[in-house]
Order: C-alpha cells, then structure tokens, then sequence
C-alpha cells in the first residue's frame, strides 16, 4: 500500500498550502482519487475532504547517442480534515 506513494513534495508552493490543510505527494500513475484517499485514510489516520490530481508529462532524455523517456507521474493535492495533521510534515 504504501508502495503507491512515491514520494512527497516539498517545495515553496506546497509550503504555503500547508497552512490551509493541504498536503502534496506524487503517486502511481494508475490509482484513482478514490484509492488514493483511501490509501492515506489508511496509513495516516486522517480524514481527506478532498483529492485534486494531475498527470505529469514525461519528458525527452538524451545521454550521448541514446534517447529515452522520464517516466509519466501522478501528483495529487490531497486536503485534510481542519483539526487533522500528517505527521511526516508537521516538522514543517
């Protein structure tokens, strides 16, 4: 499950939404908004009102002669409950 969540975002943008009880991860990019609240229902013990999310392109690499692909990723907006925090970000 907690395979799912990649990572967490940490930048100045997400900084400034935390104040308003909202926290930032990049996830699977085949999970729906109903599975990722749930997933963080789950591991976190916290109420989501709400899942915004968006699809990343994956953009054109090079080394040398070689060219590849980034891999596509999912990064969800995930709003929480007024009186609930994530504890992974309260150091914040």
């Amino acid at each position: 499950m907690i395979d799912f969540i990649k990572s967490q975002v940490l930048t100045e943008k997400t900084s400034k939404l935390l104040s308003q009880n909202k926290y930032t991860f990049d996830v699977d990019i085949s999970l729906n908004k109903k599975d990722i609240s749930k997933i963080l229902e789950d591991l976190f013990g916290v109420k989501v009102l709400s899942v915004n999310s968006y699809i990343l392109p994956g953009k054109k690499r090079r080394l040398g002669k070689f060219e590849g692909f980034k891999n596509n990723y999912k990064r969800v907006f995930v709003t929480v409950a007024p009186n609930n925090i994530i504890p992974y970000f309260s150091g914040l």
